[in-house]
């Protein structure tokens, strides 16, 4: 994360310019948002905690719709302040093949307004970042949810046109 000082009290909004961050795939390997949008747009699910019911139904929803997601011209990813094991172990237990982040210093939840401070998780949410050439992408569309309201797919892929 470029300023990991970077602390927003509501949710970033479209048109704004998206944080930069690297972060730890499940499968510890470093994961950058500057490199993923020189190659498609990318969907940013933010969740609270691995191993919970309707966290579990938004990763399914990345990995049983990864047609959808890539057909739309998107990548899309699961973030949570989880640690990477908690996240292997769990994709391995459900079955999701989605890539999955871990934001354990909570600088990518903070940075996009996504931080729920009464529990030190991630808010669950969804931001749509626009392709970009220069490695800076643009926020095409955010969403902060109720802790018990999943992603609709069909709302995201419709912000994304």
């Amino acid at each position: 994360m470029s300023n990991e000082n970077t602390h927003r009290s509501s949710v970033i909004q479209p048109g704004e310019t998206a944080p930069d961050f690297t972060l730890s795939t499940k499968d510890r390997e470093d994961w950058s948002l500057a490199d993923a949008v020189k190659k498609s747009d990318v969907v940013l699910c933010f969740f609270p905690f691995a191993f919970t019911g309707v966290c579990g139904t938004e990763m399914e929803c990345l990995s049983k719709e990864m047609k959808r997601w890539t057909d739309a011209g998107a990548a899309a990813v699961g973030i949570s302040c989880d640690s990477f094991a908690a996240l292997n172990a769990w994709a391995e237990r459900d079955g999701y093949t989605n890539t999955m982040l871990s934001d354990i210093h909570r600088a990518a939840c903070k940075a996009y307004g996504l931080y729920w401070s009464e529990l030190n998780v991630a808010q669950r949410g969804t931001i749509v970042i626009g392709q970009s050439d220069d490695g800076v992408g643009t926020v095409k569309w955010s969403q902060a949810r109720e802790p018990g309201e999943a992603m609709d797919l069909d709302q995201v892929l419709a912000a994304m046109v």
